[in-house]
């Protein structure tokens, strides 16, 4: 496998197989996160696109000093910033488990756990619709991405502080909406 600075180095010298190469290499990791941030199959697939071409297009720019899928995810979480993305509509428990993947059944376990653990990714994501799209961003790339506090600071574009305190009050505000959630109603 060629390393991601030959791809690059390649793709600027006019190789498109080699962009193509990053383009494959990418793609469903940054699917993934969009789907999780927009909460929309289709909206997730065209900002990945339109984020490649973006990238493509602006690649004499990406200076190195991060890694390209950080580059390339700023490029992707600013074009769903920009298309309005700001207000989802709530997920319904099926569309839940589409945007999840839930696990498949597993035959061992109580009959009820299936549908347990289905509510509970349900109200998760329904708890981060409420969130702001600063702190929904903020835990999908730390807690589901698993990106560093330095590499969410810079495709953020704030410092390490900043990530650690919004961190901090995006799990805050998560916690309070699940525990509404959760808490029976009158």
């Amino acid at each position: 496998m060629k390393a991601e600075q030959d791809l690059i180095r390649e793709a600027l010298e006019g190789r498109s197989s080699s962009y193509g190469e990053l383009v494959e290499r990418f793609q469903l990791r940054l699917y993934n996160s969009m789907v999780q941030m927009i909460g929309s199959h289709d909206e997730a697939e065209d900002v990945v696109q339109e984020s490649f071409v973006q990238a493509y297009l602006k690649l004499d720019t990406f200076q190195g000093n991060s890694q390209f899928f950080t580059w390339l995810y700023r490029i992707a979480f600013n074009i769903a910033l920009s298309r309005g993305r700001r207000k989802r509509q709530p997920l319904s428990l099926e569309q839940g488990r589409e945007v999840s993947g839930a696990d498949p059944e597993d035959r061992c376990e109580a009959p009820d756990q299936p549908l347990l653990r289905a509510e509970q990714i349900a109200m998760v994501h329904a708890a981060l619709d409420l969130l702001s799209e600063e702190h929904r961003a903020i835990l999908v790339l730390r807690e589901m991405q698993d990106s560093s506090y330095e590499d969410i600071a810079e495709i953020l574009d704030i410092n390490i502080g900043t990530v650690r305190s919004r961190l901090s009050r995006a799990r805050g505000q998560l916690k309070q909406h699940l525990e509404a959630l959760d808490s029976p109603q009158p």
